[in-house]
């Protein structure tokens, strides 16, 4: 792992860390991880918003208006509004989707929950996620936090981890073995 790498996830989690215990301590901690939410998908579907953040030209009272009217409208907590200001103000936004990840983990892992990456060929709706949580759970015997990604590329078939254990039911992982296998021949 690079140097780099290593120092964007460790800020990231300290900055996460922050978040947290500010917001438990100032017990909005529910309201809290709901916004950030929410925020996540924006960042994760607004490629405008995406740039915004990303972009060096954008300067950071710009950034931070943005932020602050995106928590107005939302009624974000004051403790989220004035630490998405305070990351905006240090020009660190460009860590928001790690830190965001870093925050949903902290309370998952504080909640005692397990989470499951679950990769899928073609888009699954809500309801089909939330039947594989369940089923998930009950499996596992542990209440589990999915974190979903729709891959065309699998061709079909689903990928499933949970902790150190994987199903990998994918076309694309059976033809890559088969395609081995032919070769081995």
């Amino acid at each position: 792992m690079s140097s780099k790498s290593t120092f964007s996830n460790s800020t990231s989690r300290s900055y996460a860390t922050a978040l947290y215990e500010l917001s438990k301590e100032n017990s909005e901690l529910d309201k809290v991880e709901e916004n950030i939410k929410s925020l996540s998908v924006l960042l994760n579907e607004s490629s405008d918003f995406k740039d915004m953040i990303l972009s060096p030209t954008v300067n950071k009272d710009d950034k931070k208006n943005v932020i602050f009217s995106i928590a107005d409208k939302n009624n974000f907590p004051k403790t989220l509004k004035n630490f998405l200001g305070f990351i905006a103000i240090k020009n660190r936004l460009f860590f928001l989707d790690k830190i965001i990840s870093s925050f949903l983990n902290l309370v998952s892992t504080a909640r005692g929950e397990l989470k499951a990456k679950v990769v899928s060929s073609k888009k699954l709706s809500i309801d089909e996620q939330k039947k594989i949580q369940s089923e998930l759970s009950e499996n596992f015997k542990s209440q589990l936090n999915i974190d979903y990604k729709h891959e065309p590329n699998l061709i079909a078939g689903l990928i499933i981890q949970v902790g150190s254990v994987m199903v990998d039911t994918s076309i694309k992982t059976k033809l890559k073995k088969l395609e081995k296998n032919l070769i081995e021949v």
